[in-house]
C-alpha cells in the first residue's frame, strides 16, 4: 500500500543570477511500512525534500500525497493540525522543552491536541525506549542519546501515517548513533512504523530498506 507519493516535487529559492534550485522535478513513492534512507552530500537537497514532505515549508511546484491526502492544498492551520496527527519529526538536535522531563517531552504532541494520554501505552513506549529510569529527568540530566531517544518516543506516541528523521545520529558519537538508528529499525520492524530518514552516513543508511541518493537536487 502506497504510503508517500512525491509527484515533481520542486523548490527554486531566489531569482535571476541568485536562482537557486534546491529541489528538481524529484518523484518517488514509499509503501506503508517501508524504512527509507535518503541520502547525498550538503547542498544535495535532501533536507529541502524532508521539509517539503513534511509540510514545513511549501514547495514552488509539484506534490505530495500522504496516506492520499494532497498536503499542499490544506491551508495553513489544517495543515499544521495534519502534520501533528500523522508526521512524526526527529530532528538532529532534538528540540526538547528544557523545562518539561522526559515523559512530558514525550506526551507533548498528544497534551497540544487535547488528546488523553494513555498511561499504559507510555510506559510501553519508555520500556521500549530503554527510558523507564529517566522518566523524570530534565533533557539536562540526559545523555545525547538519551535525549535522542526521547525525541523519537515524542514523534512515535501520536503513531503517525510517517515519521521523518533528519540526521538523528549527525550530533551522537559512534555507539550511540548505532543505538538510535537500530531503535528506528526496531520501531520499523516491531511497530510497523513508516520511517523516512535522510543521513550523510552510508553505513547508517545500510539499516534501511531501500536508498534514494540525491545529486544537485535530482535523484540519481
Amino acid at each position: 500500500m502506497e504510503i508517500l507519493k512525491v509527484e515533481n516535487l520542486t523548490k527554486i529559492y531566489g531569482k535571476g543570477n541568485a536562482k537557486v534550485v534546491a529541489l528538481d522535478n524529484v518523484s518517488f513513492s514509499v509503501s506503508k511500512g517501508e524504512f527509507i534512507a535518503i541520502v547525498g552530500a550538503s547542498g544535495s537537497g535532501k533536507s529541502t525534500l524532508l521539509h517539503l514532505i513534511g509540510g514545513v515549508d511549501r514547495p514552488t511546484s509539484g506534490k505530495v500525497f500522504i496516506d492520499g491526502t494532497d498536503i499542499f492544498n490544506l491551508d495553513d492551520d489544517k495543515l499544521a493540525i495534519f502534520r501533528r496527527r500523522q508526521v512524526g519529526l526527529i530532528y538532529q538536535f532534538y528540540n526538547l522543552i528544557p523545562i518539561l522531563n522526559v515523559e512530558e517531552n514525550i506526551t507533548l504532541p498528544l497534551s497540544l491536541d487535547n488528546r488523553k494520554i494513555n498511561q499504559a501505552k507510555v510506559q510501553e513506549m519508555l520500556d521500549l525506549l530503554g527510558l523507564s529510569n529517566r522518566k523524570n529527568h530534565l533533557p539536562n540530566e540526559l545523555s545525547g542519546g538519551q535525549q535522542q531517544r526521547t525525541s523519537i518516543g515524542r514523534a512515535l506516541i501520536t503513531n503517525p501515517t510517517i515519521i521523518l528523521a533528519d540526521e538523528p545520529t549527525g550530533n551522537l558519537d559512534s555507539k550511540a548513533s548505532d543505538e538510535i538508528v537500530k531503535l528506528l529499525q526496531k520501531s520499523n520492524k516491531e511497530l510497523k512504523q513508516t520511517i523516512i530518514m535522510i543521513t550523510h552516513n552510508m553505513e547508517i543508511a545500510k539499516y534501511a530498506d531501500r536508498i534514494i541518493k540525491l545529486e544537485d537536487g535530482k535523484i540519481v
